[in-house]
């Protein structure tokens, strides 16, 4: 008898706790490398990105690695314009900077007021107060500045390493194609060929897709804002566009900038809530129409699903998690469509299929019967 040939056969506990112990191992190199691993996603989504024109200018006999190059000091480019037209916004800032804080100091001094003759809180009282805070602050004010120059050190770091490592993905990109043949040995060349295609439909499909959705969303919030009047408009409305990087939340968190600008800059309150409203009036857009036409198409999570690996990536990368977990989803549910033995799990996290109507003659079941014998072809032809 081949001894090697016996499968050992665990009982049912057993399998749960050596599934459960695997993730939990997974879990925790996902976190413990996110130094290595959060570039690296990134680097995988720009290659995604840059992939049809680095394909294009190869077309034009444009050797590989220059044509790759080109795409990256495009990409550059677009980036230092990007980051040089932020810091030109948030320079001009310096102009209200005396208005600012004159309207602040107003409003510290009614809120004093309102506490000293509301609440019986003397003055004195709060003067030692804030004192306090202040001095607390200021003693925490060497560590965030030492943090923020940590944490831009760190995006400038892993910067070049993702135009680093997309460089590597687009030149070796038939290498690696050859390594995935290597290892699924067992499975048709066709078969592997269709899952990275799916891969990099999802993805390039998701990223244009975010794109035009932040475009449609800046614009709007933009002409919201310039109806009422709000200075640096355009910064404001594409600032909480680009929020939509975070799902659910991303736009309602931009609002408190131009909301609190608006309230310590101009004599309306109103404003203010004026300035919130259009953000919350513009998520409602995006959340119920806007993305789920452009994105949601191409990105098929259910919003239940959706939110659990919002919590579950945020937790192990933080914000970089945030923005990343539903494009990483995105291909996962493509992996778990295509391996038969993983199929439920691509269905659980996948659009849940809306209740067909009872049929409630003949007639309509006669009607229904050529409709579905078709989808049923389709979808055997599909797999």
């Amino acid at each position: 008898m081949n001894i090697r040939s016996r499968e050992i056969e665990l009982p049912s506990y057993a399998k749960l706790v050596c599934v459960l112990l695997s993730l939990v191992v997974i879990i925790y190199g996902l976190h413990a490398l996110q130094g290595l691993l959060i570039p690296l996603v990134f680097a995988i989504l720009f290659s995604v990105l840059l992939f049809p024109l680095a394909k294009r200018l190869e077309n034009w006999r444009v050797p590989r690695v220059l044509a790759i190059i080109l795409c990256l000091l495009l990409t550059l480019g677009v980036l230092t314009a990007l980051f040089w037209g932020i810091s030109i916004q948030i320079s001009n800032f310096s102009e209200v900077i005396p208005k600012f804080v004159e309207k602040a100091t107003a409003y510290v001094n009614s809120i004093r007021t309102f506490a000293d003759e509301k609440l019986n809180i003397d003055r004195q009282r709060q003067t030692s107060e804030i004192t306090k805070y202040l001095n607390q602050a200021l003693a925490e004010g060497g560590t965030i500045l030492t943090t923020t120059l940590l944490a831009t050190t760190s995006i400038i770091t892993n910067l070049f390493l993702i135009l680093l490592f997309a460089f590597f993905f687009l030149l070796y990109r038939d290498f690696f194609r050859s390594f995935f043949y290597k290892v699924f040995e067992d499975t048709r060349r066709s078969k592997i060929d269709d899952v990275m295609e799916g891969i990099y439909q999802v993805v390039k499909d998701y990223l244009a897709g975010l794109v035009l959705v932040i475009l449609i969303i800046g614009t709007l919030m933009t002409v919201g804002l310039l109806i009422l009047g709000v200075d640096y408009a355009i910064f404001f409305g594409f600032f909480g566009a680009c929020l939509v990087l975070i799902p659910y939340f991303g736009i309602s968190m931009g609002s408190l900038l131009p909301a609190a600008y608006t309230l310590v800059t101009q004599d309306n309150p109103i404003k203010a809530l004026g300035v919130i409203g259009i953000f919350l009036f513009v998520q409602t857009l995006e959340g119920n129409f806007i993305t789920p036409y452009i994105v949601g198409s191409k990105v098929s999570i259910n919003p239940l699903a959706a939110i659990v690996v919002l919590i579950l990536w945020e937790n192990i990368w933080g914000l970089p998690g945030l923005v990343l977990a539903l494009p990483m989803t995105a291909i996962l549910k493509v992996i778990f469509d295509s391996v038969e033995s993983l199929k439920p799990y691509g269905f659980l996290i996948g659009e849940a299929e809306k209740p067909r109507p009872p049929i409630k003659n003949l007639q309509e079941l006669a009607d229904q019967l050529p409709k579905r014998a078709k989808k049923v072809g389709h979808v055997e032809e599909k797999n």
